[in-house]
């Protein structure tokens, strides 16, 4: 979520389903095949690369999402015929599992397989390749069934190409003990040069509008190395946000979409979903929607929403309590309350892109502060459950913060910070990966002090969280960039900066003290592509 006045600030400162070096490769020059129409007699078939690297996410007790690109060096290509192996050791001794997919220009290369008959809890290597060419190693997990005591989860959203290097991401690829990425959004931004952010150059240098400009803005993403290490590693379960599509959108348009120069809005919303389901491993529904539930065992069930193009009305300056207004839509919505209602898992965990707790003196209308009564609807339903044991999973707003969710937490009668009556649940919110933080140092204790819910903050670092869960509690602990470090193409590391809890049938948070430790002994990593 950007403001008209983020963006002028900015201006020159900153498949189809089938059954290590820090920095970024130089991308300033166009993918010439991107879009290109199919051509017949196309180059040899061991002519093409593997410049973007491969990818996993989605993943179920039985099966998961594998992904990669292939890449003409001659620039067109008719079909590719590629084969796809997996493993269970990194060397692939023993391969097994294996197939083909057909790819062509009309999904811009993409190879996207839906690998069944895997077993739950299990670490898989997976690769590619088109004649005596092979794509790097790739490292994947299916998600645990059954008795489950312990699970890992990376939590990230906002990556501005623009505003520097994605270190974060490369910390992620060296954790080995990760069962997913969870990444809440806007993984791509939209810009064109220089708008917003002014470190690094982005592919195409407009802004992107038709579907040949989101597949360059996506190809050139994905030739940063940071980037293609962490899908290397890890699988991601993904949803799109706002930039993916433009600058706060909704369902029937964007802040950051103009018609009378770019066209129908209708026709830039299908474009930026056909790019981002080419080049995300996720499973496809045929209605275009990514509202989706993964179970882990009896720990956790995991809910993503969307946010932002499902049902969004659109966001109005001075959120009004018409109850027409939607946020989630209202299929969505029923969804979701029959969800969290009906699950057996110990833990309901749902992923969303905006913030749901408010936090003064601002008003958030691009999150669910804009939808009042939506926002109600949901807080009553959870106030229904005797234990609701829920915990929101919140990207978007380029900052770190940790509070308890209530229906009206600035009533001392109905939220006590400490007792935590009141609370129905908690709120981890992720900071961004590179985009700049939204709120001043020096305004962190003036907000703590108004806003009684809310338990800890940092208002501009980036970084990440680490969700850890067990059956006693949930923590999140936040590893975080020094300030300015993401400027620098020179290598920089996280560094925990805080963790808290949830307790078991608590609904609040607690103090977290020490990051829980990595998991013992992990899966080895996938071998590292060449620097």
């Amino acid at each position: 979520m950007l403001t008209r006045r983020d963006l002028l600030a900015g201006v020159g400162a900153s498949v189809a389903l089938g059954a290590v070096s820090a920095g970024c490769d130089d991308t300033s020059t166009p993918m010439a095949d991107s879009g290109a129409p199919p051509v017949d007699g196309g180059p040899p078939i061991d002519m093409v690369d593997f410049l973007h690297g491969v990818a996993s996410g989605d993943p179920l007790p039985d099966r998961v999402i594998l992904w990669t690109r292939v890449t003409p060096r001659m620039g067109v290509m008719g079909t590719a015929t590629v084969r796809w192996e997996t493993s269970s050791t990194p060397d692939f001794a023993t391969v097994t599992g294996s197939g083909t997919f057909v790819t062509t220009a009309a999904r811009d290369y993409t190879v996207k397989v839906d690998v069944a008959g895997l077993t739950a809890g299990t670490t898989y290597y997976y690769r590619f390749s088109v004649g005596s060419t092979r794509s790097p190693v790739g490292r994947t997990r299916t998600a645990p069934s059954g008795s489950v005591d312990r699970l890992r989860f990376a939590v990230v959203s906002c990556s501005s190409f623009a505003h520097g290097y994605f270190h974060a991401y490369r910390d992620l690829a060296e954790r080995a003990d990760l069962d997913a990425v969870v990444h809440l959004g806007d993984y791509i931004y939209e810009f064109q040069n220089y708008l917003y952010g002014n470190v690094r150059t982005y592919d195409p240098p407009t802004a992107v509008v038709t579907l040949s400009d989101y597949r360059r803005r996506y190809a050139h993403y994905r030739r940063d190395a940071d980037l293609r290490a962490a899908h290397q590693q890890h699988p991601f379960i993904a949803i799109w946000d706002d930039h993916e599509f433009a600058n706060n959108a909704w369902r029937d348009g964007a802040d950051n979409h103009f018609p009378k120069t770019e066209g129908m809005w209708s026709v830039r919303k299908a474009a930026a979903m056909q790019a981002y389901f080419e080049w995300m491993p996720i499973r496809e529904q045929p209605d275009g929607r990514i509202w989706r539930r993964f179970a882990f065992g009896n720990l956790v069930d995991l809910m993503m929403l969307d946010t932002r193009v499902w049902g969004r009305s659109m966001q109005e300056v001075e959120p009004s309590n018409n109850p027409s207004r939607a946020l989630l839509g209202a299929d969505q919505e029923q969804w979701l309350l029959s969800n969290v209602s009906s699950t057996t898992a110990r833990w309901k965990v749902i992923g969303q892109q905006v913030q749901i707790g408010p936090i003064r003196p601002d008003l958030n209308a691009d999150g669910w502060e804009g939808y009042p009564v939506a926002r109600t609807r949901f807080l009553q339903a959870l106030a229904t459950m005797r234990s609701s044991n829920v915990a929101v999973l919140t990207g978007d707003i380029h900052s770190s913060w940790a509070m308890d969710i209530a229906i009206d937490p600035f009533t001392p009668s109905a939220y006590n910070p400490t007792t935590g009556a009141g609370s129905l649940g908690v709120e981890f919110i992720t900071p961004a990966i590179t985009s700049p933080g939204d709120h001043p140092d020096a305004v962190l204790a003036t907000l703590l002090s108004q806003n009684p819910h809310l338990r800890w903050g940092d208002p501009g670092l980036r970084g990440f969280y680490i969700l850890d869960c067990t059956p006693e509690r949930l923590q999140a602990s936040w590893y975080l960039l020094p300030a300015g470090s993401i400027e620098q193409r020179e290598r920089q590391r996280t560094a925990f900066a805080s963790a808290w809890s949830t307790l078991h049938e608590a609904n609040r948070l607690s103090p977290g003290g020490e990051p829980a430790a990595p998991r013992a002994n992990p899966p080895a990593l996938a071998p590292a592509e060449p620097a």
